[in-house]
Order: C-alpha cells, then sequence, then structure tokens
C-alpha cells in the first residue's frame, strides 16, 4: 500500500467515506454491519447484503497494544470490511528440550501474563470498533501452538509414535489458551475466529490419531467459545495441506464455517459444503487467486462467478489469511462487490 493510499484511508476514517465519494460508494452498505451479520444466524433469509471480510498479517511493529489497534482499525475502515478480525500474534516459543515423545510432560500452561500483549490489543479494539461491527479475535488450536513449540514434522512424529504423553503436553495448551479465550470474553469480544489443523489427508495413517488426541482438545476450548459467544467461525485451515474429508469436523462448534472445499482429489460445491456441515459458510476466493494480482475488473468477475453458486446466507471470504503484501485496494474492490451483488 502507498503513503498516499495510507494517508487516504486514515482520512477517510476520520471525515467519514463521504470524504471521498469513490472510496463511499464501495463501501456503502445498507444497514448497520452488526445487524448485517447476525442476521445470517438470527433472520437469514433477510440477509440484507453479502458480507464480505479478508485477512492479513501486519508487519511486526503492529502486533500488539495502540499500534495493532490502529492498523486493525485503518485496515478495516479502507477495506470496508463487514466485521473486525484480530490477527493471533503471540506465538509459543520454541521448546528444545522437547526432543521425545516423554518430554512432553515439560510442556508449561503459560499464565494470562503470557498474552497480555495480545490482550491489550484485544481490550483496545472491542472499545474502538464494538458499536459498529462484531469483533472477532483469532486462535489458533492447541495443536498449532504444540507445533510452534516443537515444529509440526516432530509434533506429528511424536504423536504417531507414543501419543499418551503427548496429550499431557496439549492439556497443559489446552488450560493455557483457555485462560485467553476467558479473558477476551471478559474484555468484551462477539466472538472467535477458530483456526484447526492435524486431519490433513496423509497426516497420520490411522486417523484415529486426530480422533483421539487432537479433537478433543479442540473441542474443549470450542465448546466455552460456544457458551460464551454469539458469532463464531470455525476455520478447517488448510496451510500445510489439503484435506481428504472434512467429516471429522462437521461435529465442530461454529456458527460459520471457513473452509477451502478444494479436497484431494475433488472438489465441492459451496451447496454441499453447507449442507455437510448444516451452517452458513465463509469463503469463495482462493488465497493466491486473482485477488492478489488481478485487475479491477478481474476481482469483480470473480466475485460475481462465487456468489453465483454460493448458497445464501453467504459470507465472501478466501480459504486463508492473504498474502501480507496484497494490495488494499483489491481487497476493497472484492469487498465493493459483495455488497452490491444482485442474487
Amino acid at each position: 500500500m502507498t503513503r498516499s493510499s495510507s494517508r487516504r484511508a486514515f482520512l477517510g476514517s476520520v471525515l467519514g467515506a463521504a470524504a471521498f465519494p469513490t472510496a463511499a460508494r464501495a463501501m456503502a452498505a445498507p444497514t448497520n454491519k452488526r445487524d448485517a451479520m447476525l442476521a445470517i444466524l438470527e433472520t437469514p433469509a433477510r440477509q440484507p447484503y453479502v458480507p464480505a471480510a479478508f485477512f492479513i498479517h501486519f508487519d511486526d511493529a503492529f502486533h500488539f497494544g495502540p499500534a495493532a489497534v490502529q492498523k486493525h482499525l485503518e485496515y478495516f475502515r479502507y477495506t470496508g470490511m463487514d466485521f473486525v478480525k484480530i490477527q493471533y500474534e503471540r506465538s509459543f516459543p520454541p521448546i528444545p528440550a522437547i526432543q521425545r515423545p516423554e518430554d512432553w510432560k515439560q510442556m508449561p500452561s503459560y499464565p494470562l501474563s503470557f498474552y497480555e500483549p495480545m490482550l491489550s490489543a484485544v481490550d483496545g479494539l472491542v472499545k474502538a470498533a464494538k458499536k459498529e461491527a462484531l469483533v472477532l479475535m483469532t486462535l489458533y488450536s492447541p495443536f498449532m501452538c504444540a507445533g510452534q513449540t516443537i515444529g509440526l514434522p516432530a509434533l506429528t512424529a511424536h504423536l504417531a509414535r507414543d501419543p499418551e504423553p503427548v496429550r499431557q503436553g496439549l492439556s497443559a495448551i489446552t488450560d493455557s489458551l483457555m485462560r485467553f479465550v476467558k479473558a477476551c470474553v471478559r474484555v468484551g469480544v462477539d466472538g472467535f475466529y477458530a483456526s484447526t489443523q492435524g486431519g490433513e489427508a496423509g497426516r497420520f495413517r490411522d486417523p484415529a490419531v486426530f480422533a483421539q488426541n487432537i479433537k478433543p482438545f479442540d473441542l474443549v476450548l470450542m465448546n466455552e467459545m460456544k457458551r460464551s459467544c454469539r458469532f463464531n467461525i470455525l476455520h478447517v485451515c488448510d496451510y500445510n495441506g489439503p484435506y481428504a474429508d472434512f467429516a471429522p469436523y462437521v461435529d465442530y462448534p461454529g456458527h460459520v464455517v471457513n473452509c477451502n472445499p478444494r479436497l484431494r482429489g475433488r472438489t465441492l460445491t459451496w451447496n454441499e459444503v453447507t449442507k455437510m456441515f448444516g451452517r452458513p459458510c465463509m469463503g469463495g476466493l482462493d488465497r493466491h487467486g486473482r485477488i492478489v494480482e488481478g485487475t479491477e475488473a478481474e476481482i469483480r468477475g470473480a466475485v460475481t462467478e462465487t456468489l453465483g453458486q454460493a448458497s445464501r446466507p453467504f459470507i465472501l471470504g478466501a480459504d486463508c489469511t492473504l498474502p501480507s503484501d496484497v494490495k488494499w485496494d483489491n481487497i476493497r474492490a472484492a469487498i465493493a462487490a459483495a455488497h452490491a451483488h444482485q442474487a
């Protein structure tokens, strides 16, 4: 994003969209964004327009505290997206001492203070944006955080070889993440964008490894989100590889499902995904596709094609986080096309 466009975004957030007629048309929405998103769950037949949201990671300088608050708000208002999704940036540190499955007994359960830099951003964004839009916090699963701790190849090998001691480590991670989840709820988030991995095609020869040692810890956290929040998005993340089947995830909580419909060997239609999970879906654009390199006309075409095939209600998005260097104008163009789409 250029300095001039960044300044334009800042001025637009201060002066309002009317300061820039073109931006106003692009970001115009026929109703309050909170209402539009909640209508997906409460009155889906009356979805006023197609909401849209895309996510990127910001530079390290904007991960925590006031800097994170300002960058998230700048991005939210410039692109016109329909809810605030807070990027989770508090990675679990590597622990070189965990070399064997039995070493997972050493896994600490990090206290709430570990998450304080992230919580300061959550608190600031809830205070700044909750009146105009839902505020959702990203959360990585215990399996994903364990992968940050020793690397996914080693974690996969440990679970396949001797899962019982690894479960002790995953339990400690789950307890730690639960502290963060409850703190976010106390601060006032509307829900979570809950990301899960571990069931990708070929990760484990025996699917019982996932069912017995990964899924239960996911459900502990996601059931708490379900109990405490009014709008949660289940993200079945294919960043590390495709899935052969979504069957292990269909009973996961989440009011909306975000996934890549391209499975190993076949691609599901959005009607199939919606029917499979029994709830609205979010997605439609390839995170490496036209939204990254396409012209505005090509992006509009991709949005029209997607929405022409998707069940309603539906949220336009990508299958995962977009590259950090994507042009913000491309994202704004896709969101404007969704808002203007006529079924």
